[in-house]
């Protein structure tokens, strides 16, 4: 088995067990805190001409439903995602909310799209997963029309978000065992390069490829913020498996880390991302290496 293939297999165990589950439980907190970045997202499809949107990397649909509802009954929105527990919890949305969007649960970097079907392809954190990035994009690439619009936003370095690993550098001393970021690996900080992005978008298939920092101000109440630091990234990976004097060691020690972003009864971070835009050629580019980047 391959190497994509083995990194594929962790990212569908991982968002379809523990990640998965803990991004639903915290959504509420999630969706306040990148509610900034999915609004510029909303504000790319309102300025664009496409009404058939996709979402990858949808997770619980909030970026997917406040597209649904930009758009209305002039167009559609579909969201993506390889985990079934955040599916679940966005169909539980949109039905809640009555909104419009449809939800695919598949992995975007294989999924049969329907060729040329999406004006716009874009994400809010959804892309820095998959196991071959190249592959990825040039499916996308595939389900857009020609002069689609690609638009999604990563994060940059982990050195230029300290907020991002505050918890596992507070807690390293305390557990052994955290597992380790792997530069270039799928995960959070995959397209920390500006440069292998780009290489990644052409490569793939994609034109008129534009790379811009983006330094964003987000919030979220401090009630919520022991829940997230335990739940997600690497420390809540492994949290639970700690016995209660060590967890709740942990807990006290990483929450007093975060003292820094605490303002009252909020806190706030600035989320340092890259804003990427591309656009579909009007003669569709074969990739020029299915290789993974």
């Amino acid at each position: 088995m391959s190497v994509a293939h083995q990194t594929d297999d962790e990212q569908t165990k991982l968002w379809n067990g523990h990640s998965g589950r803990a991004w639903v439980e915290t959504q509420q907190v999630l969706d306040q805190m990148f509610k900034p970045l999915e609004d510029l997202l909303v504000e790319a499809v309102s300025a664009g001409s496409g009404h058939r949107v996709l979402d990858v990397g949808c997770g619980t649909g909030s970026t997917t439903l406040a597209v649904a509802r930009l758009l209305g009954e002039k167009g559609r929105c579909v969201g993506i995602d390889i985990s079934e527990p955040m599916l679940t919890a966005a169909r539980a949305r949109a039905e809640r909310e009555d909104t419009p969007a449809s939800f695919i649960h598949a992995n975007a970097q294989d999924h049969a799209f329907e060729p040329a079907s999406f004006d716009m392809v874009i994400s809010r954190f959804g892309v820095m997963f998959f196991g071959d990035f190249v592959r990825a994009f040039a499916n996308l690439r595939r389900a857009a029309r020609d002069d689609a619009e690609l638009r999604f936003v990563a994060w940059r370095s982990p050195s230029e978000n300290p907020f991002m690993t505050t918890a596992e550098r507070a807690a390293a001393p305390l557990l052994p065992n955290l597992p380790a970021r792997r530069p270039d690996a799928p995960g959070q900080f995959a397209f920390a390069d500006q440069r292998r992005v780009h290489r990644i978008l052409e490569e793939s298939g994609w034109d008129e490829i534009d790379i811009r920092p983006i330094d964003v101000a987000c919030t979220l109440p401090e009630k919520g913020l022991v829940r997230y630091l335990t739940r997600l990234g690497p420390l809540g990976l492994i949290l639970h498996e700690a016995d209660d004097r060590t967890r709740t060691q942990v807990i006290e020690t990483v929450r007093a880390a975060f003292e820094p972003y605490v303002h009252g009864a909020e806190v706030r971070f600035t989320a340092a991302c890259w804003m990427v835009g591309a656009r579909a050629p009007s003669a569709p580019a074969e990739p020029k290496d299915a290789a993974s980047a």
